[in-house]
């Protein structure tokens, strides 16, 4: 059987036309919530959040590593004076497990 006369839209002509429509209708809301603003519209932070920001700043311009104690480290162990307490390793392992 063939019907003749409505022709069915084919896959790129009906992709193109939603992606048209989809785009008619967002530029539509951001245009909607632009002439909603007010020049009087503010955000606040509260002392609490305003607080975290400031750690998190101090926390981020810390270092990965102590590079004092690194240091340290090295000059002793390059020094052949750097001793390992077994029963603090032993220890320690044994509180992992």
């Amino acid at each position: 059987m063939k019907i003749y006369g409505n022709n069915p839209i084919e896959g790129k002509d009906l992709y193109s036309k939603v992606n048209d429509l989809n785009k008619k209708e967002t530029t539509g809301r951001i245009n909607d919530i632009e002439k909603g603003r007010s020049e009087n519209d503010k955000i606040s932070l509260s002392g609490k959040a305003y607080e975290f920001n400031e750690l998190k700043k101090i926390i981020n311009d810390l270092p990965d590593m102590r590079t004092d104690r690194v240091e340290e480290l090295k000059k002793v162990i390059e020094a052949g004076s750097y001793t390992v307490d077994s029963l603090k390793v032993a220890e320690k392992i044994l509180e992992e497990i």
